[in-house]
């Protein structure tokens, strides 16, 4: 079936007429008439019933009229979605992450987008899922360990993993204490899975330190809440809630962290707009945690350091 015809089918139902449906696709009279009925006969319905110079939909013809105003759209979106694809254009962008990187990081920065920017869709991941991701559909990926080499890539932050703590806790006053003090409290940690408790846990199997007690959460808001309710301290990167104060981790002599990269195909059929928009969230990043945000570089390095957070009113995200 031919979109023209479609098309000729839609005139002539907003028209009214032949006669005016004619004058809207500057076709004429006798042939958009022959046209129509080379449709009913594609279709082997009856479209319309002719008399006193007009045109009415058949039963058939309402019921066919839906269907036809969706198939024109989807081959104008499609055509629309080829031409930015030749232009190096993008009209939408999918950006898949952690879901405490969606929350802190990712929504607030669309937040800041224009109508000028593409519609963007978010996808939350699973660590192992982030970085393929981009092979199966995702424009940028922003995951918490380096890129694979084949990937184009771009260091967005290094975010401290926090301690809260209600403002009575001992720790309150405190910018930061050592990886080996938190084995003197309760902590509520996330499952291993997540960002913060594998960033602990290589700060913990490098100095050889041991926990004491802990519980295991499922959800950074659910730590900081018991937390907050008295049962611990949180050991998590997401911003801070419900009135808790983040105390930093310290780790030999620097602090325990999360760092983010921003990752995408360097064939990208888009690719300056996909990597203008991983800058545009390394600039964020830099104003949001502005002492947690490192130098765009050609390639990430694992071994980025971290300046001392003195802004308590900040926390992280991963």
């Amino acid at each position: 079936m031919e979109l023209r015809l479609l098309r000729y089918f839609l005139a002539v139902v907003d028209a009214g007429s032949v006669t005016g449906a004619a004058r809207l696709v500057h076709v004429a009279q006798p042939s958009l008439s022959r046209q129509l009925r080379e449709l009913e006969r594609r279709l082997g319905l009856t479209l319309f019933t002719r008399g006193e110079g007009r045109l009415a939909l058949t039963s058939a013809g309402r019921h066919f009229l839906p269907i036809a105003r969706e198939l024109v759209a989807r081959a104008d979106i499609a055509a629309s979605a080829a031409a930015a694809l030749r232009h190096g254009a993008m009209t939408t962008v999918t950006i898949s992450c952690p879901g405490t990187t969606l929350t802190d990081v990712i929504a607030p920065f669309l937040a800041t987008w224009g109508p000028a920017d593409p519609m963007p869709t978010v996808e939350e991941r699973l660590p192992a899922q982030i970085y393929p991701s981009v092979e199966t559909g995702a424009d940028l990926a922003v995951g918490t360990v380096p890129p694979p080499g084949h990937l184009a890539s771009l260091p967005l932050a290094s975010l401290p993993v926090w301690a809260y703590v209600r403002p009575d806790h001992p720790w309150a006053e405190r910018q930061s204490v050592r990886l080996e003090e938190l084995a003197d409290e309760p902590l509520l940690l996330l499952g291993p899975e997540q960002h913060s408790r594998q960033a602990l846990d290589t700060a913990l199997q490098g100095a050889g330190t041991r926990l004491g007690s802990t519980t295991e959460v499922g959800t950074p808001e659910v730590a900081q809440a018991v937390a907050a309710a008295g049962r611990g301290v949180a050991i998590v990167s997401d911003d801070p809630r419900f009135g808790l104060l983040p105390v930093a981790v310290e780790e030999g002599d620097g602090l325990v962290v999360v760092r983010l990269y921003a990752a995408w195909r360097a064939d990208h059929h888009a690719v300056q707009v996909v990597e203008e928009l991983a800058h545009r969230l390394n600039s964020f990043c830099a104003a949001r945690y502005p002492d947690a945000t490192v130098h765009p570089s050609p390639r990430p390095s694992p071994r980025a350091t971290v300046a001392p957070v003195e802004d308590r009113g900040h926390g992280g995200a991963a």
